[in-house]
């Protein structure tokens, strides 16, 4: 089970949000939200303006949870990632599709909202703890709010993507 793909649904939620370089809120709409999990949940999931709003709010938390790793306040984190387990429990399932051997996925059932909180708030939790709160990151160029989990193999990255990394290397050349 590659538990950092999990984690990274929630970079991919917070990254939603609206900043000043990408344009508008992604999940402003049901539309924006079926969008988003289109590759993630089964065909006859459909989403609700509750599973919308609690989406919404889940994204607001795992924000919290990457300022709290950024600014080096692990027991925050790590206080509200338990919480979102709590809420949120997950179960291993096996599962084979597209083609693919059979594997785990984390499942929950209940509402779009709930299963999507269950696998990345799950994610995080053993990326975390395997790798540390330093690791989790807010991008550094001025005008991006976006957030990444940092893989590289000396903890170095420092950009949401290698747009805002390029932006940055031609603000600081001209």
């Amino acid at each position: 089970m590659d538990l950092l793909s999990y984690a990274g649904l929630a970079v991919r939620l917070v990254n939603t949000a609206a900043n000043d370089s990408e344009g508008g809120d992604s999940i402003a709409t049901l539309d924006g939200l079926q969008a988003l999990i289109a590759d993630l949940m089964h065909s006859g999931d459909r989403v609700t303006r509750a599973d919308l709003d609690a989406i919404r709010a889940l994204r607001a938390e795992f924000r919290r949870i990457f300022v709290a790793c950024a600014t080096e306040n692990g027991a925050e984190a790590v206080e509200r990632l338990n919480a979102l387990l709590v809420q949120h429990p997950v179960h291993p399932q096996i599962s084979r599709h597209d083609g693919q051997p059979w594997h785990l996925h984390l499942t929950q059932g209940g509402s779009v909202a709930d299963q999507y909180a269950a696998g990345a708030a799950m994610g995080m939790a053993a990326y975390l703890a395997r790798a540390g709160t330093g690791r989790f990151g807010i991008c550094r160029a001025g005008s991006c709010r976006g957030v990444f989990i940092d893989t590289s193999s000396n903890g170095s990255r420092r950009y949401c993507s290698g747009r805002c990394a390029s932006r940055r290397l031609i603000a600081t050349a001209g």
